[in-house]
């Protein structure tokens, strides 16, 4: 594994052992909110370690409350951001979202349920945010738990495969006049945390299912800032962006 991938893998060890899927609900969505909590501070360090100075969330200490999320205005209302890179000259520059299924409905025994909920989120933040800044980088990355490739039944396939059909039309987005509702990157995790050992499994939606790396998107990530935004930053050639 690169960095990225190993302090990710730290990160989530930081989390409390994950309830039962029979825990209460408030307990199930404070988890949730922990590991999106870890996941975006874990992404917002490997974007400064890339030349992103202003990326938020910020460590404690440094930029206002640690962890926490930047309000953004959008077209469509204010919308907060897990991840962000904006400057005073650009505007929101890169944006990440943060998805997570971590646990199964307890009528179905899968985690299929709420894959339609978090798809519209995800689709209602891209929209609105690519309204307003037509020109920024979107990407997203809906993590599901490592059960939800193996929750399948003789009537369906298991989450983790149904998850590409239906987020396949909404990544792939190559131009600022694109839909508004697509992200340039948008990425399937299967994710295994424990406080000893945390695993995450990177898969790329508009692929063929073939799995890929954080570092590898961190890379197109930089890629794409620098193409679009050519008269301010470009790809020291190292994998990071620096300005011009």
């Amino acid at each position: 594994m690169g960095r990225a991938e190993d302090n990710l893998a730290q990160a989530l060890c930081a989390l409390p052992p994950k309830p039962g899927d029979d825990a209460a609900a408030s307990a199930k969505k404070g988890y949730s909110e922990q590991m999106s909590n870890v996941v975006a501070n874990a992404l917002a360090q490997e974007l400064r370690d890339r030349g992103m100075a202003e990326a938020l969330p910020a460590p404690a200490g440094t930029r206002g409350r640690s962890g926490a999320e930047r309000r953004l205005a959008g077209g469509l209302g204010a919308k907060k951001v897990d991840v962000s890179w904006a400057t005073e000259e650009s505007g929101l520059i890169s944006a990440i979202s943060v998805k997570t299924i971590n646990f199964r409905d307890g009528r179905a025994g899968s985690f299929q349920k709420n894959l339609t909920n978090r798809r519209a989120d995800l689709l209602m933040e891209a929209t609105t945010l690519h309204r307003r800044f037509p020109y920024a980088i979107l990407s997203a990355i809906l993590f599901l738990d490592h059960g939800a490739e193996h929750d399948d039944t003789s009537r369906r396939s298991s989450t983790f495969h149904n998850a590409f059909p239906r987020l396949r039309l909404f990544s792939g987005r190559n131009d600022p006049a694109g839909r508004d509702e697509q992200y340039e990157r948008l990425y399937i995790a299967l994710v295994d945390a424990t406080p000893s050992r945390s695993t995450v499994r990177l898969y790329d939606a508009a692929g063929d299912g073939a799995e890929t790396s954080l570092t590898d998107a961190l890379d197109a990530l930089i890629d794409t800032v620098a193409e679009r935004n050519f008269d301010d930053y470009e790809n020291d050639g190292t994998g990071n962006i620096r300005k011009i």
